[in-house]
Parts: structure tokens; sequence; C-alpha cells
């Protein structure tokens, strides 16, 4: 199969290099016929569109002149995407593509059309500590609560979608916004189309804010506003 990794990409000279030598390892795979990596750089202030570059035989490469957000930078990429599989990784090192041969398998043999990798599925904690988990759990409890769904990890950023199922979700949130409103929508088209969505559990190494986390407090807020506003209406 063709498998497309959609990567936003803001200000992530520490560890791009590092990313793409992970997502490339995973490309002599028998489960991978032709990998399509497509990176968005989110108008970087750092050396990240030059590190990009070094890379440009490999990858497609896409500009925002302007900031914009995650969301934003998904959309950017998900319109080029064209793998039967499309997943979203990002640019940081908190998630291991080695785990997307998993969550391909997984889909795979089991026909599923969207797969999450959760955090949580096999772990009751967070490696960020009880306020991380909490919140995480509350904003998927209450993202099910709409959705109707059983997940365990919403915030997730391992998404996997059949590529023709994610050209049908219109990506409206610019920023993190993105995970709570995509899955409103990948709820719906399942159960207007009768698809199957499941999780499963991944690995997960965070890193801190003073290392580049960016998502915040403010975030959480958006993220409950946004689970309200596609769920009643």
């Amino acid at each position: 199969m063709k498998f497309s990794i959609l990567i936003p990409v803001y200000n992530e000279e520490k560890t791009l290099g590092t990313i793409f030598e992970k997502v490339f390892s995973i490309e002599k795979s028998p489960l991978i016929d032709e990998l399509e990596v497509i990176a968005v750089d989110d108008c970087s202030k750092d050396n990240s569109l030059n590190i990009l570059e070094k890379y440009s035989d490999k990858i497609k490469i896409l500009k925002h002149e302007k900031n914009q957000g995650k969301g934003a930078a998904i959309r950017t990429a998900a319109a080029n995407a064209t793998g039967d599989y499309v997943v979203f990784q990002d640019a940081d090192l908190e998630y291991d593509p080695k785990d997307l041969l998993k969550m391909l398998d997984f889909a795979a043999k089991n026909n599923v059309d969207i797969l999450y990798g959760s955090r949580f599925l096999e772990k009751k904690g967070s490696p960020l500590g009880k306020m991380h988990y909490f919140v995480n759990a509350a904003l998927t409890t209450l993202s099910n609560l709409f959705t109707g769904l059983n997940l365990t990890d919403m915030e997730t950023c391992y998404k996997m979608f059949r590529g023709e199922i994610l050209k049908e979700i219109n990506i409206e949130e610019d920023r993190f916004g993105l995970e709570p409103e995509i899955t409103a929508k990948a709820a719906k088209i399942c159960a207007e189309k009768n698809l199957k969505l499941s999780e499963i559990p991944i690995n997960y190494d965070p890193r801190k804010y003073n290392d580049g986390k960016k998502i915040g407090w403010k975030d959480g807020l958006r993220a409950v506003y946004i689970i309200l506003k596609y769920g009643l209406f």
C-alpha cells in the first residue's frame, strides 16, 4: 500500500533530523509499497526549513508564509496526500514511528477505516504527571459523550485514516483544536457510512515545556469549546 505521513513543522530544528531518520526507517517494511512524506513548514523562525530542504529528494515540502498552527498545517498536507492510509506525525520525538507499522498491520488485518494510537489504553497514567493524565481523560470523556465513541485518548497525535475518508473531512481548526474537531467529524462519517474506528496502544515519550512543548492550558479550554461546538451543532 501507499502510506502518507503528514508532518507539521514549527521551530523543530533540534529534532527534525532524528524524526526523519525514524520515519525513513519504516520504509522497508513489507506493509509499505510506497512511502509519501509531506512536511509543512508553518513559517518557522529557526533553521527548520533549511533542514527540511536537505531532505527535498525524499519528502514533499510545503510552506506557510504566516504561522497558522498545527491544524492549518495538517489541512495543507492532507490536501496533497495520495496514500491509501494517511497518518499525522509530530516533528518532535514524543511518538515513535515504529508504532505506525503496528497500526498499519492492525488496520489491514482488521479492516479498520480510522485508527487512533492511544497513549493511555494500557497505561492509566502519564509521564507528565497526574494533571496531564486527568486533563486528557476529561477531554476524551467529554468528547465520547458527544461522539458516541469509546476512546481512551482523543488528543493523540497518531490518527490514521484511509486516504479517501480523510479527504471527506473538512478541517477548520487552525491550532490544536484539530484533535477534537477531527474526532467529532470522524465519528459522524463512521456513523453515516458504517465505517470502523478503533484504537490500539502506542508508546509515548513526552518532552517538557522548557524543551519546546507548545500546547498549553488555553488549548485545553479551546478543546472544550470545540467538543461542544461540533457535538451540539
